[in-house]
């Protein structure tokens, strides 16, 4: 059985800025801490990975592209491993590997085509007759092998090897680098931490750029299950009831720990759309097969979109999914692309994560701690054909445009960086 979800999630304000003011190894470490003991979960993951890459690009010593792809791939890799069921890590990694190769390669344009326009300036110039033959130039000696700068060798391009000998110095690295490579290495970094701001930007906005979309999903009169409304359904539907009037079925699964008295679920969520006009009803999961017919299509949230339209998802999702399929009703999943994952799901994956029981069945009694073996599912995995829409913040997609997607936002050989990590690569 997996470990207890943690009672205390840090503030995430108050975690990046704890995280920017450390070092860079205790940043990390400090971060793969808190992924270890699950107080860092869902879309807190891809902005403080954002923010921990940010401070790898800015703080760790790199003279190459090769180096930075290194440094990269060794810290992401690590803070994927600490939690391996939040494949939105690994997706902020790739991201990131992606931007620095599209920057790499655009330096690398305009040198070339700043020589290209060099040689044809020459070769226009007149030439100047001379009276007699000319001196054969001397010849010079070939230069020293030094680092190449910014120059991106032919390996770069597999990150397995990169992963392999990222801290081994490359030839000629006790050479000091010369004024040009000095500030090429500086531009690189500068226009590398504006992608990663640029990223940390898509991902703050996803949730209001998806909620754009809520007049042309809901129609009035509608009635909407949603199924465990997470951060983002919750804007969404929120975002609807400024424009239209619908009924808002909130189902999904209560604890039973009642030592506490605690407020019902989603009430905030309840008050907000009552205020707008928008009448809710609260459902407990056994009661879904019955309101099901009367539904005109089901929203959900999720944790990952895969390569094969699967989705993982909170636990009970999947059973709101069949049912809506048994009854021919629209599914729609919102999903913002930085959750869009380029592999097709585990086996892990696909059996869902397990945490603790102890909010659903009491111990206290004592025998039943060792006549029973309760399994307490926290994930679900969806497979593509129970999926009708994947609304995403550039629109409502089908599961056809997912590679198109995926092509867009990650390079074909990142790919392999969850290979890495299931070999435990550095």
């Amino acid at each position: 059985m997996a470990p207890s979800q943690a009672t205390h999630v840090p503030n995430l304000d108050n975690l990046i800025k704890s995280l920017n003011s450390l070092p860079l190894e205790a940043s990390i470490e400090s971060l793969i801490f808190l992924l270890k003991r699950r107080q860092v979960t869902g879309d807190e993951c891809a902005k403080a990975t954002a923010h921990v890459l940010r401070q790898v690009v800015a703080k760790s010593k790199w003279n190459d592209v090769d180096q930075l792809l290194s440094r990269v791939q060794s810290a992401g890799s690590r803070l994927a491993r600490a939690a391996p069921l939040e494949p939105v890590i690994g997706n902020i990694v790739r991201r990131v590997l992606g931007l620095i190769r599209d920057e790499a390669s655009e330096d690398r344009n305009v040198d070339d085509l700043a020589s290209e326009a060099a040689s044809d300036i020459q070769s226009l110039a007149p030439s100047a007759p001379s009276p007699q033959k000319a001196a054969p130039a001397p010849v010079r000696p070939p230069p020293t092998v030094v680092s190449t700068g910014l120059q991106v060798s032919k390996s770069m391009f597999n990150l397995l090897s990169v992963a392999e000998t990222g801290d081994t110095p490359v030839t000629g690295a006790s050479t000091p680098l010369s004024q040009a490579q000095t500030a090429s290495v500086h531009a690189l970094r500068s226009e590398v931490m504006d992608g990663i701001e640029e990223i940390l930007d898509e991902i703050n906005q996803a949730d209001d750029q998806i909620a754009g979309f809520a007049d042309i999903q809901i129609h009035p009169g509608d009635y909407v299950l949603a199924y465990q409304p997470s951060r983002t359904v919750e804007r969404f539907l929120v975002k609807a009831a400024s424009k239209r009037r619908f009924t808002v079925i909130i189902a999904g699964l209560e604890s039973r720990n009642h030592d506490a008295i605690t407020e019902p679920p989603y009430a905030a969520l309840r008050k907000r759309l009552n205020a707008a006009g928008v009448n809710t009803i609260n459902l407990a999961s056994n009661g879904l097969m019955a309101y099901i017919p009367r539904v005109n299509k089901v929203i959900f949230g999720a944790k990952a979109v895969y390569q094969n339209g699967g989705l993982l998802v909170d636990s009970g999702c999947c059973i709101a999914a069949q049912a809506a399929h048994e009854y021919l009703k629209p599914v729609i999943v919102l999903c913002p692309v930085y959750k869009f994952c380029p592999e097709d799901p585990s086996d892990e994956v696909s059996r869902g994560e397990l945490g603790n029981p102890s909010s659903y069945v009491s111990y206290a009694d004592g025998p039943e701690v060792d006549a029973l073996e309760v399994e307490n599912t926290v994930t679900d995995y969806i497979p593509p054909e129970l999926v009708d829409v994947y609304l995403t913040n550039l629109g409502p997609q089908t599961q056809h445009h997912l590679a198109s997607i995926l092509a867009d936002h990650y390079k074909t050989e990142d790919i392999t960086l969850g290979l890495a990590l299931q070999l435990g690569e550095p």
